[in-house]
């Protein structure tokens, strides 16, 4: 049975002054990072796709790596486009996290609709499962984006009271073959 690993990028190095795609990994992150290559899960990987935003990059070639894999990237799996605000300080920027989880048909502050993101990530996650055999496969991406396709796996309506956990470097399990959410949000560098 092929499993679908979706990781997020852990902590990341904020800067104002370059764009939010742009950022990379912070020292936490990276040893974060290279601290889930220990897990159990990682070993029965076999294919990596990541998002094309730096941390993500960064977080899948740690993972590829140690597992001897190259990374595919995939352009359409960023983030929810939020330029229109760039960096915003955390507590202004989870004041509209908050109504863009609350709000998923409307485009909050000039951000990607939600449901716009939701259908963006679950298409692109489709078109890598049509073409994989039976291989697990880790999507290393964005916790909002990976928020929205955890809810669409599970069949339920977005909100935000499944976000993964604050900073980021988690990941959720999903059974292939079965269409069921194994577990959600866990760290990366932690047994469960």
């Amino acid at each position: 049975m092929p499993i679908l690993y979706y990781v997020t990028h852990p902590q990341v190095q904020i800067d104002a002054a370059i764009p939010v795609p742009e950022w990379g990994l912070s020292g936490v992150g990276r040893a974060r990072a290279v601290a889930m290559l220990d897990q159990p899960w990682v070993g029965a990987i076999r294919r990596i796709v990541s998002s094309g935003e730096r941390k993500a990059i960064e977080t899948a070639e740690i993972l590829a790596s140690h597992l001897r894999l190259a990374v595919e990237v995939r352009e359409r799996m960023h983030e929810n486009d939020r330029s229109a605000t760039g960096f915003l300080p955390p507590p202004e920027f989870e004041a509209v996290a908050d109504q863009f989880f609350a709000n998923p048909h409307e485009s909050i502050r000039g951000w990607e609709r939600a449901i716009d993101a939701q259908h963006r990530i679950v298409s692109e996650v489709a078109v890598v499962l049509d073409g994989n055999d039976a291989d697990d496969i880790a999507f290393v991406g964005h916790g909002g984006v990976g928020t929205l396709l955890l809810l669409s796996l599970n069949g339920r309506e977005i909100s935000r009271e499944a976000d993964q956990p604050a900073g980021g470097g988690n990941y959720f399990t999903y059974d292939i073959g079965a269409r069921r959410v194994i577990h959600g949000w866990r760290p990366i560098d932690r047994l469960p």
